[in-house]
């Protein structure tokens, strides 16, 4: 009994059965239903019938085995020991099931007879009519196996053999992962007369491999290799991608992969087209001890007249702990021009600025420093035909940031809760028209947050700011005249907000109602616009996102100024099951109507607009979210925005509109917007779904911007997406041109794309 149970191990080599596979792509990942921009597939480790040949030989100690069996028989004579009934033998996550067990002691044979079947907890079952081990172990012979992987995937073959040098032979098998009637064939399946692990070079290789579709063979080859599942990168070739375009014509991307060492690699991508010749591109990527950086770029030599000739991008990003402190972080973007991204259909091609940084980020507790300089590239056609005049002084004027230092400290709450939150910052602004600016901030605020026991929720926050500047070549735009000088402002600010929320539960529901009141105190004016350039806080618009803040200003370049006070309504309700309806609404009352944020964000007088957000989400089948700004006067809408999803998983809609108000009072007068997204989505069967979807241009003189939509046929063993798309650009060499792309993939073994 001792013999027979100890060579029960025999267990060990059938319990990788469930093990992940990489495929013959170096790169582990999902494809992607819409049409991807990377230069490559990327596949996800999926079950196939390699996985029968990844056996492993554990040398780690044997876990213990428990057996169990209706009768047990031993005969010493012939020096066997036979198990029968319904034997279960368990050990470690494996468990078999079969009629019978033998033990020849002699011959050092175990065999397993009738209805053999091997379940992993992992969820792959591997029936069997009959195992047998011999040579302690090295050797394992399976006849006309079956295997049932955890994704549904499918294996057959006539006989498996394990070698003593651990390779493993299967011959004639099939390989499926679609699902089928009894007396149907798959949608498609991979044969091959024989398939074997080389285990020391670490390769499955496939002799006379066929792929059939609904029995009927499309493609051959007469041997094929690729790694076993232990090897997670290798040096090769990739899917490549084909298409045409208005622009390359023809084309044709090979990619080979490049494995330098187990943290480095590179893709090198050219792409073969019959318009522009050769267009060059490559990544590199590598992963630190406690970091990462990556570089992808693509090169062009465009001899078309009116053109540079040497066209290109770079992206590059980094990410580097230098301690337990701080981080550098890094993004790099260059381009040639502002057509070359969108005429190659590259990342970012829909960008009007590409910023480049570079940071130091520091970490501690309740504090945080940064160290930062910017840089931006003006790309934006559409800018060009609208705008031309300010196209060319934004892009003659580009800035450069360097260095901009911000930190953030705050101390540790005393005895009655109140806490300091000093703020220092550091900017010096470079354009490349010759205008300059330096500038250095303090706020220094005292916080006291306090609840009373009514429930009364209060903030009080005294603030003081201090601002010194450097200008040289600063043009005011109502004076034109130039400025050089160093302007210096101290500006004080004094805030307390009210809260009291009123809470109603039901068996069924709960309900939140809260007031909200914020009174801010501050002096008039202080600005000084003629003497200090308005750089970071150009967006200005009173929101139901900062409507109760106690500086408005997205910057530093101007202050808040003037005493206001500010009242709102939050309104929440909570169903016990499911469903949640929040709304909200504010005002201003200025107590000075001439504030520079009134004027810039077009709310002449004391009350300013009413401003405001619906969320409902009553159920699955809704979710819908409304934001607005009201005319105090004549409640005319001059801001308005929806996003709603209504529908289930057969039939959906998705919508969303927007509308601004010319801005006047900007620096640079803003447009008119209105704009609608409109997307149809329906699954007409299990596998079959289609969506459409459309962005218009609402306003006076616009039209569609762009439009399309995608075909899918999805199943547990295919997925074809067809996509087609128009997008209508203001730059004429753009205008009227048609995206058309495809991919086809087999699950679990790869795919082609266009």
């Amino acid at each position: 009994m001792c013999n027979f149970l100890k060579n029960l191990c025999f267990l060990l080599f059938l319990s990788a059965f469930a093990a992940n596979i990489s495929h013959a792509q170096p790169i582990a990942g999902e494809i992607s239903k819409k049409q991807s921009t990377s230069p490559h597939i990327l596949l996800e480790p999926k079950n196939n019938m390699t996985d029968i040949l990844h056996l492993s030989d554990s040398k780690d100690e044997e876990p213990n085995i428990y057996f169990e069996a209706d009768e047990l028989i031993s005969d010493e004579q012939n020096k066997t020991v036979e198990a029968r009934g319904d034997v279960v033998i368990r050990r470690d996550n494996l468990t078999v099931y079969t009629d019978k067990i033998v033990y020849f002691e002699k011959e050092d044979i175990i065999t397993a007879v009738g209805n053999v079947r091997l379940e992993d907890e992992s969820g792959a079952t591997i029936y069997s009519d009959e195992v047998n081990l011999s040579g302690k172990l090295t050797r394992a012979e399976m006849n006309k196996i079956k295997v049932l992987m955890r994704d549904g995937s499918k294996l057959w073959a006539d006989q498996f053999r394990k070698k003593e040098n651990d390779n493993k032979v299967m011959h004639r098998a099939v390989y499926t992962p679609c699902d089928f009637c009894e007396g149907e064939s798959p949608l498609w399946r991979i044969r091959a007369r024989k398939v074997t692990h080389d285990a020391k070079n670490k390769d499955v290789n496939y002799n006379d491999a066929f792929l059939d579709i609904k029995n009927v063979p499309v493609l051959y080859t007469p041997f094929l290799s690729h790694p076993d599942p232990t090897v997670k990168r290798r040096s090769g070739f990739v899917a490549p991608k084909f298409g045409t375009s208005s622009y390359l014509g023809s084309y044709l991307q090979t990619n080979y992969f490049l494995n330098i060492s187990e943290q480095a690699d590179v893709l090198f991508s050219p792409t073969f087209s019959t318009d522009k010749g050769v267009l060059l591109g490559g990544r590199y990527r590598q992963y630190l001890q406690k970091g990462y950086m990556e570089f992808n770029g693509t090169y062009l030599n465009d001899d078309t007249k009116g053109r540079n000739s040497n066209r290109g991008n770079i992206f590059a990003s980094g990410r580097y702990e230098l301690s337990d402190l701080w981080v550098f972080k890094t993004n790099l973007d260059y381009v040639s021009d502002n057509l070359y991204l969108k005429e190659l259909s590259l990342p970012k091609n829909d960008q009007a600025w590409l910023p480049s940084n570079v940071s130091f980020e520091r970490f501690e507790n309740r504090d945080y420093a940064a160290i930062e300089a910017h840089y931006y590239k003006l790309i934006s056609y559409d800018l060009r035909v609208r705008n031309l005049s300010e196209y060319e002084r934004l892009k003659y004027n580009k800035p450069l940031v360097l260095p901009l230092i911000e930190s953030e400290f705050i101390t540790n709450p005393d005895e009655m809760g109140a806490y300091y939150k000093n703020n220092f910052s550091i900017a010096s602004l470079y354009h490349s028209g010759g205008a300059q600016s330096q500038r250095a901030t303090m706020i220094n605020s005292w916080n006291l947050p306090f609840t009373s026991a009514f429930g009364e929720k209060y903030k009080l926050v005294a603030s003081l700011k201090t601002d010194a500047y450097h200008i040289e070549e600063y043009q005011y735009s109502l004076n034109k005249k130039d400025y050089n000088g160093n302007p210096v402002r101290v500006f004080p600010q004094i805030g307390l907000e009210w809260k009291l929320p009123f809470v109603k539960a039901t068996e069924t529901s709960r309900q939140i109602i809260e007031p909200v009141v914020v009174g801010v105190l501050a002096p008039n004016g202080g600005n000084k616009p003629d003497k200090i350039p308005n750089e970071d806080s150009q967006d200005v618009s009173l929101e139901d996102t900062n409507v109760l803040d106690l500086d408005r200003y997205a910057g530093y370049d101007r202050n808040d100024n003037g005493s206001r006070v500010s009242y709102g309504l939050n309104w929440n309700t909570y169903g016990n099951i499911m469903g949640r309806t929040s709304a909200f609404v504010a005002q201003t009352y200025q107590i000075n109507n001439q504030t520079s944020f009134g004027a810039n964000s077009q709310n002449q007088g004391h009350l300013s607009d009413y401003v405001g957000r619906v969320y409902a989400a009553p159920a699955k089948y809704l979710n819908l979210t409304y934001r607005f700004r009201l005319d105090r006067k004549d409640y005319k809408l001059n801001y308005n925005e929806l996003a709603a999803n209504v529908g289930t998983d057969m039939l959906s809609l998705y919508a969303s509109y927007i509308y601004l108000q010319k801005n006047k009072n900007a620096s640079e007068s803003l447009a008119e917007r209105k704009e609608l997204y409109t997307s149809l989505r329906a699954r007409l069967t299990r596998d079959w779904s289609v969506s459409i979807y459309n962005r218009q241009d609402l306003a006076h003189g616009g039209g569609s911007l762009e439009h399309g939509g995608n075909i899918i046929y999805e199943d547990e063993c295919v997925t074809f997406v067809t996509t087609i798309k128009k997008y209508n650009s203001n730059d004429p060499s753009l205008d009227d041109s048609y995206e058309f792309s495809f991919t086809f993939y087999l699950k679990t073994l790869g795919g082609l794309g266009s």
